[in-house]
């Protein structure tokens, strides 16, 4: 008993190996960002450094954009002091400077960021889960 005990063990242990594996020879990444929210200054950027992203080792990408912020001057948007409530005072979502995306995650992201028409200021939330 105790050998088939240890013997199914070892086949789930080989068989979640192979998976885990796989997972990651597909681009899967569990710390990985599901969605990210640019503009069109960042999305530019991003554009303009991909192949520098493209070439970093590993299965995870993590994309940092502030020097892109900090070297085309892109200021801070200033927030009243006081913000009334209600949704026809939304304001669009904060863009992510650095985020974290898989191999796969980043060939997307660049594909959606290069379709025709696409609306990005004064920002807009990207799916990168389904990539």
């Amino acid at each position: 008993m105790k050998v088939l005990a240890s013997a199914c063990r070892f086949l789930l242990a080989a068989i979640l190996a192979a998976v885990s594996s796989q997972a990651l020879a597909d681009g899967a990444c569990a710390v990985c960002d599901k969605e990210i929210v640019t503009n069109a200054e960042l999305a530019s950027c991003f554009l303009d450094s991909y192949d520098e992203f493209a070439k970093r080792a590993g299965n995870a990408v993590v994309v940092d954009l502030s020097a892109c912020e900090q070297a085309r001057g892109v200021i801070e948007p200033l927030k009243s002091l006081v913000s009334p409530v209600g949704p026809e005072t939304a304001t669009p979502d904060e863009p992510n400077v650095t985020f974290m995306v898989s191999r796969t995650q980043l060939d997307c992201l660049r594909k959606k960021l290069q379709e025709p028409g696409l609306k990005l200021d004064p920002s807009l939330r990207i799916a990168l889960g389904s990539c």
